[in-house]
């Protein structure tokens, strides 16, 4: 069983800005040695939030359509097997199975345009 990563180490490229429209999500996926880390990052004008894509409700990974994060209004991260919603600033869930919760943080910057972890 191929081992999944919660962290990264920081000044992993991740691509330009441009690739994530803003009031958007975007799916990552790093191979680091032979283990895998899986995070979405989510625009809002010149703000990306990170974090692990992990319920805290089962540990499924929130979107099961590629990209699909947001509440169709995009001011909501959601998780499409079981309703849970999450703020996009901090990741604190505020309404489903895990009231209370916080998904985890995934560390990222835009530098120059671009994005990488941090």
């Amino acid at each position: 069983m191929t081992q999944r990563l919660t962290e990264t180490r920081a000044g992993i490229a991740l691509g330009p800005l441009t690739q994530i429209p803003d009031g958007t999500a975007r799916n990552y996926v790093l191979k680091i040695g032979d283990a895998y880390f899986h995070g979405f990052i989510v625009r809002q004008g010149k703000d990306v939030f990170g974090y692990v894509d992990a319920c805290p409700h089962a540990g499924l990974p929130l979107a099961q359509e590629l990209d699909s994060y947001l509440t169709s209004g995009g001011d909501l991260i959601m998780c499409s097997w079981h309703g849970a919603l999450f703020k996009i600033n901090d990741g604190v869930c505020i309404g489903g199975p895990c009231a209370g919760a916080k998904l985890k943080p995934w560390n990222v910057i835009v530098q120059g345009g671009a994005l990488y972890t941090a």
